[in-house]
Order: C-alpha cells, then sequence, then structure tokens
C-alpha cells in the first residue's frame, strides 16, 4: 500500500516536486516533466525524450541524463501525460538537432505523443516517434504488444546513440532496431495499490501468480500455480526463447525487473537460476542488470527482459550513463582484475592430520549427530522462528537451519580417514560462516571447542572425555558470548545440562544414559525461561514482551541435546562415545 502522502489527490505532483528538489544539481523542471542539464562545452544532440504516468520509478524521469534520455515527461499515476505537458518538455529538451518522443505502448500515450509530435513538427522541430512493444504475453502481433520493462532497453540504446553524436535518422532506426530486439515476460504476486486507496487494483488468488501482468496495476492474463524460483527461472526464460526475434543471435542483454513489493534478495536468487538457464541454452549475457527499472508502485511481481544484441546493440548498451537512478561507467570496471584460475586454488585446501581409530569412530559418531540435528531443525525451524519472533527478530529457526546445513556438507566433503576434531572443527567454521548472526559465532566456536578437547590422538574416549569437551562447548559460549545463568540465554539450557552430565559421569554412570539424563534437566530449564527477563542481546530491549515465551536459544539447545542423546543411544554403549 502506498502510505506516505498528503493529499492523495496530488501524490504525483508532491513526490516530483520533491525529486526536482533532490535532483537540482543534474535537471531541471519544467511544464510537465524534467529536462536534463547541459553538459558544458557539449555538441548539440538529439533529444530523446520518454515519458509515461507516475508510479513506475525508476522509469522515467530517473534515466534523465547524460547517455540516457534528455528529458521525461511526468503524467499522473497511470496515467498518460497531456500533449501540452509532451510538447513542453519536448520544446525544453531541443537542441536544434531534432526530438524522438519514445514510450510504451498504450493508447493515451499513442494519441498524447502523437499530438505532441504534429505541433512540435509544425513548428519546425523534426520530431519522431519510436513506440515500445515488448511484452508478449500481451498480443501474438507484435505491433498491438504493450510497453513494459523493456522501455528500458530502447531508451538506453537511443539515449547511447544520442550521445555519440549520430543524426536524428539513425538514433530513431536505432530506437526501431532495438525495439525489434526486445522481449519481455513478467509475472505478478499481489495487486498494486493507489494512493489514498484502502484495496488493490486486483488480486491473485492464493497460491498462485499472474502470468503476463501490465504496469498500470491490469492482472495478468493467466493465473497460474505458485512456482519455485527455479521453476520460474525455466517459464521466463523458455517462453522468451520460444518468441525470440527472426535473425537473433546468441548474445542477450538481460534486465531481471522487480515491480516494487519485491526485495532485492528475491530477484538476486533468481537471477542465480535465470542465468544458469540461459547459459544451458547457450546464451550469453552482457552486462545483465537486476533490480526495479520499471515498477507499479507496490505491486508485487517481477519481469525477464532479453534484448537480442548484435554489433551495434552490444555497444550502446555497455555505453557510459549516468542519471538519478541508473549509472554505469565502463572504465572503472575495466580496471578491476579478474583472478586467474591458478589464483582462485584453494592453495590452502585441508590436509587432513592422522588420527586413531577411536579419532575415525568418534567422527563418525558426530557425523550422525550432525544430520540428526540437521532434520530436527529443519522440522522445527518455523517453531523456533515463531518462538523467537515474540521478542527478537524472528530468524533463530532461519539461522539454525542454515548453519547445521553448512556444517553437515562440509563434513560430507571430508573422507573417513579424518578424527572427531577435524570433522568438529570443519563443521565449527562452516556453521560459523553460513549461519551469521550472534549464534553463528557461538556455535562455530563451540562445535571447534567441542572437537578440540576431545583431539584426534586418544586411543579410547570415556565419558569423562566427553563430559570435559562438553564444558569446552560451554565455555567457548560464556567467553565469547558474555552471558551466564538466568540472562535468559541458551546458556540456561546448556549449563545445568553440562553440571548434570559431569555429576552423573562422575558417579560412573554410562554416557548415553547420563547424557539423556542431563538432556531432561536442559530441556526443562529451557521451559523455565519463559519466566525470565532477558538481560542480554537483542531481546533485551523488549523484556516485558519476552516474559511468558521460553528464550529461543534455550529452547533450541534443548531439543538438540535430546536429538544427541537418542544417537548416543543408537550407537554407544558403556562408557565409550
Amino acid at each position: 500500500m502506498t502510505t506516505i502522502h498528503d493529499d492523495p489527490e496530488d501524490f504525483a505532483d508532491d513526490q516530483f516536486a520533491g525529486w526536482l528538489a533532490l535532483y537540482a544539481d543534474r535537471v531541471r523542471g519544467v511544464h510537465g516533466g524534467a529536462v536534463a542539464l547541459r553538459t558544458a562545452d557539449a555538441a548539440p544532440q538529439v533529444a530523446v525524450v520518454i515519458g509515461g504516468g507516475s508510479g513506475h520509478y525508476p522509469a522515467f524521469c530517473g534515466t534523465v541524463g547524460p547517455g540516457f534520455a534528455t528529458g521525461a515527461v511526468v503524467g499522473n499515476v497511470f496515467t498518460s501525460p497531456s500533449a501540452a505537458q509532451v510538447y513542453s518538455v519536448a520544446k525544453a529538451a531541443d537542441q536544434g538537432r531534432g526530438v524522438v518522443l519514445s514510450f510504451g505502448n498504450y493508447a493515451g500515450d499513442t494519441m498524447n505523443f502523437g499530438l505532441a509530435a504534429e505541433r512540435l513538427n509544425a513548428e519546425g522541430i523534426d520530431t519522431r516517434i519510436v513506440i515500445v512493444t515488448d511484452d508478449i504475453a500481451s498480443s501474438d502481433d507484435e505491433s498491438k504488444r504493450r510497453g513494459i520493462a523493456g522501455d528500458f532497453s530502447v531508451f538506453k540504446a537511443m539515449g547511447a546513440a544520442a550521445a555519440e553524436g549520430v543524426d536524428l535518422d539513425e538514433v530513431e532506426r536505432i530506437g526501431n532496431a532495438s525495439n525489434t530486439a526486445t522481449r519481455t515476460l513478467g509475472v505478478a504476486f499481489s495487486g498494486c495499490t493507489m494512493p489514498g486507496a484502502d484495496t488493490p487494483l486486483f488480486s491473485v488468488p492464493e497460491g498462485h501468480l499472474g502470468l503476463g501482468l501490465g504496469i498500470h496495476g491490469e492482472p495478468g492474463i493467466e493465473d497460474v500455480p505458485m512456482l519455485r524460483a527455479k521453476d520460474l527461472a525455466d517459464l521466463f526464460v523458455d517462453r522468451l526463447l520460444a518468441d525470440r526475434p527472426a535473425n537473433a543471435g546468441t548474445r542477450v542483454a538481460p534486465i531481471l525487473n522487480g515491480l516494487g513489493d519485491t526485495k532485492y534478495e528475491e530477484l538476486f536468487l533468481l537471477w542465480r537460476h535465470v542465468a544458469a538457464r540461459l547459459a544451458d541454452a547457450g546464451i550469453t549475457t552482457v552486462e545483465p542488470e537486476v533490480g526495479e527499472i520499471v515498477t507499479s508502485l507496490d505491486m508485487g511481481g517481477c519481469s525477464l527482459t532479453l534484448q537480442w544484441l548484435d554489433d551495434e546493440l552490444e555497444r550502446l548498451w555497455r555505453a557510459d550513463a549516468y542519471t538519478p537512478a541508473y549509472r554505469k561507467a565502463a572504465a572503472p570496471v575495466a580496471a578491476l582484475v579478474v583472478p586467474s584460475d591458478d589464483d582462485l586454488a584453494d592453495d590452502a585446501e585441508d590436509t587432513v592430520p592422522d588420527a586413531t581409530d577411536a579419532a575415525r569412530h568418534a567422527a563418525d559418531t558426530a557425523r550422525a549427530v550432525l544430520a540428526a540435528m540437521h532434520t530436527l531443525l529443519r522440522e522445527n525451524e518455523e517453531e523456533l522462528g515463531r518462538i523467537d519472533a515474540v521478542a527478537g527478530d524472528g530468524d533463530h529457526g532461519r539461522g539454525m537451519l542454515k548453519g547445521i546445513g553448512a556444517a553437515t556438507k562440509r563434513v560430507d566433503r571430508i573422507g573417513t580417514e579424518a578424527g572427531v576434531a577435524f570433522v568438529l572443527g570443519r563443521a565449527g567454521d562452516a556453521w560459523a560462516e553460513y549461519a551469521g548472526g550472534t549464534s553463528g559465532v557461538l556455535w562455530g566456536a563451540a562445535l571447534e571447542s567441542f572437537g578440540r578437547s576431545l583431539g584426534d590422538s586418544r586411543d579410547e574416549y570415556t565419558a569423562a572425555d566427553v563430559a570435559d569437551a562438553a564444558t569446552a562447548f560451554a565455555d567457548a559460549i560464556q567467553h565469547l558470548g558474555g552471558a551466564g545463568r538466568g540472562d535468559k540465554t541458551l546458556l540456561d539450557a546448556l549449563l545445568p545440562f553440562v553440571d548434570e552430565l559431569h555429576q552423573r559421569v562422575g558417579a560412573g554412570e554410562g554416557l548415553p544414559s547420563a547424557w539423556k539424563a542431563a538432556a531432561e534437566v536442559a530441556t526443562r530449564e529451557a521451559e523455565a525461561t519463559r519466566e525470565l527477563r532477558p538481560k542480554v542481546g537483542r531481546a533485551r530491549p523488549l523484556a516485558e514482551k519476552s516474559i511468558g515465551t521460553p528464550d529461543a536459544g534455550a529452547t533450541s539447545m534443548g531439543m538438540i541435546l535430546t536429538t544427541i542423546g537418542d544417537v548416543l543411544a543408537d550407537r554407544t554403549e558403556g562408557t565409550h562415545a
């Protein structure tokens, strides 16, 4: 929902006034839009004037500047600017070498830009029109297709050509060639809401996406079941490749575009799959763009644009540009040194130290423990996140799963000749590296300390050795985290566990039964943290809100210690680990 506004009726004018004030050092406002400030001593060039309704930023005004558009016409939200506005911006942008007007293929834009072109031509300003028609979902007839994110590709080509100093005929030709080479397909996950409105312009059925959306609040032409990222990438690429232009080559300039509510991280994830699918199809990508390029207020969704490149279009795509919302500079990138394969070789690949048979046997137990933890945390990710969200950021389940997942992957690559200290050390390294956050560091260091305490040189591992390793595990967490018993952290479950384990092992009890009993204490103490106030960490400022909910870290610790006990019961007898 668009929530920041004064009078919703004035939203487009008010936001544009703020934008003009922000970028007054590089653009100037005119009736109906903005034009770029001229570069000192620059030769006159063909004016490329783009435009459409508001609500699509960075389109359209965000791409006004050297190497891109000379001016942009800005209409009301999702509404074509008037012919008078188009005329005003084009007249201000004209540098004596003619004007190209360019916009997406919508009836209002076609009419108003067309009327303005007639008036400009009548006054002796040679004016041409390039209409963008990239949306493959909107029509089988290319001339009737809508213009969506492919606007960017076409505008960029013309702006770069104009910056090179070519004449009006050439800029027009390049614009039409760029449009012919450009295809886009989009999907919507949710509709957008106009300023001041309470409901979106459309909705997508639960568990579905709208295929073939427009960028003016139009729903997709077809609702299909929601797809995983890889499947969505396959759909985008396969349909665009099936509609590739005649005589298309194998080099493309891709744009993976977010429509307003889809996060950059989601787009980065999706791009990983798109890039792989294109590579599998024998397509080379050239300087891809991923981010918000042509949006639709707060619509959830994304689109993929492919422009098939020849030598000319590739040169223009790579050309420098400097605008409020888009900057490209070849020289700094060209100066970067790409490492060679030899540089990337892992010279520091671990050499597995010698280990006794007992250490290798203990390592097998450690592998089984890590695998069981992975299953446990995957099954309880949502519940741990729910508990953590009461007074924290809700990421505990996700972070723990990320950590154990990285640890098990790393351990799976270690040969069976490795001992328990080496295995747990590498598991801890991976946990800390990939889980991130406080718990990632603590668990990583603790696993490494547990393994270091056991070592790889013993001929036998007793229950007392394991209890000492548990102490080392807890000491690492206390040392790094600075917390103690009663602070409402995982230590409220771990420290009672360690005490109970030592007491039982010292009394001669076997490891499996001693561990199981100590884990029961940990689980009980974890539940008791619901009555505590957090004294450290992110939950501390929300201490009162936390009362009544157990600590997520203590809860997961109790679960994990119980699961480890189950593994030990299956694999261990008597006093040997």
